[in-house]
């Protein structure tokens, strides 16, 4: 006599697969997950290596999720998570030291003077600062937090024609700003 009962446990357990316990949690995780891939990239300088390290701390986010009291500070909470995590993988790793003769020295970084490079960020934001305050909140949502036409659109609460057209016209302005120029010749 055959019974069945991996169909009947399939067919049970195919709904609840489906939906998660915390569906706001998931929504976070597609909204913010590029950049948090960032902060994670900085922290650990390897691509590999900085997705492991944000599953890591999205796990223990997910783990703590019913806890966390404030969610506008999620941010806060998932970064202080990768910088904790971080730091106990630094703390565990076995560290091999090896004699040499010589010291290996650094490869020169393309990309120019480092001083020069946040003299141009220093000159960038105070060109953004001079935007006006709408154009401002759209450049930085596009461009800083990374967010697309459409979701700018929804966070300020206006049309996705608004955004394309208030962001050209603030690049327009960043194009011709003076101090700008100075910095970038």
């Amino acid at each position: 006599m055959t019974t069945l009962v991996c169909t009947t446990a399939s067919k049970a357990a195919a709904p609840a697969a489906q939906t998660l316990p915390y569906p706001s949690f998931s929504s976070y995780v597609r909204a913010r997950r590029p950049v948090l891939l960032r902060t994670a990239r900085s922290l650990t300088g390897n691509p590999s290596d900085a997705e492991d390290l944000l599953q890591t701390a999205l796990t223990k986010t997910y783990v703590a999720w019913e806890r966390i009291e404030d969610h506008r500070a999620l941010d806060g909470y998932v970064r202080r998570a990768l910088l904790n995590t971080r730091t106990s993988q630094w703390r565990k790793r076995k560290v091999d030291e090896f004699a040499c003769d010589e010291l290996p020295e650094p490869e020169p970084r393309p990309g120019g003077d480092p001083a020069e490079q946040q003299a141009l960020r220093d000159a960038m934001w105070r060109a953004i600062m001079r935007l006006p305050a709408r154009q401002r909140a759209m450049v930085v949502l596009r461009y800083y937090e990374d967010l697309s036409e459409v979701q700018t659109a929804e966070v300020l609460g206006v049309s996705v024609g608004t955004v394309k057209s208030a962001v050209s016209r603030a690049l327009g302005k960043l194009r011709e700003d003076t101090e700008l120029g100075l910095v970038r010749h």
